[in-house]
C-alpha cells in the first residue's frame, strides 16, 4: 500500500498530531508542511529534516501535486478559510476542533464538503477518550435507565495560562470559549445524550482576567513559554493579551431534541482542573471523578440519605498515548477513514451542533441571558454526514 501523503497546515501547538500521522511505509506521511513562522519551520525541520517541503503559504501549497489529505492545526479563525480550499481540492480534510467559529463558516464547510464528495473529519479527540467511551458504553448499556438530564461542571485552572494571554482572549479570534474550550463538552454531552441543543439560555461574564493590568503581545511566544502552574490566585497573572474580552466563566441552559434538560459551566479561574460529567436518568445516576486514567466513575441505583457510597465503581482506563491515548487513536481513525471512508467515532454534524450551541450560548450571555433557539442542521447534511459520508 503507497503511503497517504499529507500536508500540514499550520505547526504550532497542535503538531503532535501531524508527527503521530507521520509513519513513512507504514502507510502515511507527512510531504508538506505550510507554516508562516520561522519558530514553527525550525520546529518542523527538527523533526522531518528534509522529508518534507516546507512552505510559508496556502496558496503555495495549492499549487502541489504530491498530496493526497490535508491535517489543519491553524488558530481557530482560520479554520474555516483553509479547510473550503482543501475541501475545493479534494483532499480529505482533519479540521482542528473547533470546525469554525460561526454557525455560517460550519454550514458552508458541511455544504461544500458535501457537494465535492470530500471526507471531512473534525478532531474532537474526547470522542476517543477513555472516560467519555465508559460513560458512553455504560449509560448505552441502561446504567442509569433512560437518561433526562446531564449536569457539566469544566474547572478550567489552567484558563490564565492557555486562553488569556493569547488570540484565545479575543473574541474576534474565537467568538467566545464556549467554542474553544466547550465545544469539547458540548459535544461530549451531546454524545451521551443521543441528542443535540434545540434551545440555549446562558449567562456569564469577564470577572477576573479583564481587570489585570499587566499586558503584552505575546506572539513571539507560546503557551509553554509563559506557563507557570505555581502562579495563583489568578488575579496575580501577567503579561495577557492586550485585548482581552471572552467570558472567563460561562453557565448554559440546554434544551435538547430529545427532551433532555442540560447544564454547563465553565471557569477559568478554579485552583484545579479537570471536568466533571454528571448525568441522571430514570433508574439512577452516573458521574466520572476524575477525566484521568486510574480515576473512576461512579454508579448510583439505589436510595439513600446523604451521598453514601456508589452502588458500582468503575476504573477509568490508562490510554496509551497524549490525552489518555484519545490522539493517537484520533489520527489512527483519521487516516483510515480519508483512505477508505465510512462511519467514525467522531461526528462532523456534531462538531457542527457543538459551535452552534456555543455560539448561541454565547449570543444569549452577552444579550440578556434569553432563551434562544439553535438553528438544526440541513437534513440532506445530516442524512449525508451521518451516513459515513458516502
Amino acid at each position: 500500500m503507497n503511503d497517504l501523503r499529507i500536508a500540514v497546515i499550520g505547526h504550532g501547538m497542535r503538531a503532535s498530531l501531524a508527527k503521530l500521522a507521520h509513519k513513512p511505509g507504514e502507510g502515511s506521511r507527512v510531504t508538506v508542511i505550510v507554516e508562516p513562522t520561522d519558530r514553527g519551520l525550525d520546529d518542523a525541520r527538527k523533526f522531518y529534516d528534509d522529508q518534507v517541503t516546507y512552505l510559508r503559504s496556502v496558496d503555495e501549497l495549492m499549487e502541489r501535486d504530491d498530496v493526497d489529505a490535508a491535517m489543519v492545526f491553524t488558530p481557530d479563525n482560520v479554520h474555516f478559510e483553509v479547510a473550503m480550499r482543501t475541501l475545493e481540492k479534494g483532499w480529505p480534510t482533519f479540521c482542528e476542533k473547533p470546525m469554525g467559529i460561526t454557525i455560517e463558516q460550519c454550514d458552508s464547510m458541511l455544504e461544500l464538503a458535501h457537494e465535492k464528495r470530500t471526507r471531512l473529519y473534525i478532531g474532537h479527540n474526547m470522542r476517543h477518550m477513555p472516560v467519555v467511551r465508559q460513560l458512553k458504553r455504560l449509560i448505552d448499556e441502561g446504567a442509569v435507565g433512560n437518561v433526562k438530564a446531564i449536569w457539566t461542571r469544566h474547572f478550567v485552572g489552567a484558563g490564565g495560562d492557555f486562553y488569556f494571554k493569547d488570540w484565545h482572549a479575543d473574541r474576534a479570534n474565537v467568538t467566545s470559549l464556549l467554542l474553544q474550550k466547550g465545544a469539547h463538552d458540548i459535544d461530549v454531552m451531546h454524545h451521551l445524550a443521543g441528542s443535540y441543543t434545540r434551545r440555549v439560555s446562558g449567562i456569564g461574564d469577564l470577572m477576573v482576567y479583564g481587570d489585570i493590568a499587566s499586558r503584552r503581545d505575546n506572539t513571539d511566544r507560546r503557551m509553554w513559554d509563559w506557563y507557570d502552574a505555581d502562579v495563583f490566585p489568578p488575579t496575580t497573572q501577567t503579561d495577557l493579551n492586550p485585548v482581552v474580552d471572552v467570558e472567563d466563566i460561562s453557565m448554559l441552559h440546554m434544551v435538547l431534541e430529545s427532551g433532555v434538560l442540560a447544564s454547563y459551566e465553565q471557569c477559568h479561574f478554579t485552583p484545579d482542573y479537570w471536568r466533571n460529567y454528571t448525568v441522571i436518568g430514570d433508574a439512577g445516576r452516573i458521574e466520572n471523578m476524575s477525566d484521568d486514567g486510574g480515576g473512576q466513575i461512579h454508579i448510583w441505583n439505589s436510595r439513600r440519605g446523604g451521598a453514601g457510597q456508589p452502588d458500582a465503581v468503575e476504573v477509568i482506563s490508562r490510554g496509551d498515548g497524549t490525552h489518555a491515548g484519545a490522539d493517537p487513536n484520533l489520527v489512527a481513525e483519521f487516516l483510515r477513514f480519508a483512505r477508505e471512508g465510512g462511519a467514525t467515532d467522531v461526528s462532523a454534524i456534531a462538531a457542527r451542533e457543538a459551535v452552534a450551541t456555543g455560539c448561541v450560548g454565547a449570543e444569549s450571555i452577552r444579550t440578556g441571558g434569553a432563551m434562544l433557539p439553535v438553528p438544526p442542521v440541513a437534513e440532506h447534511l445530516r442524512a449525508y454526514f451521518d451516513g459515513g459520508q458516502v
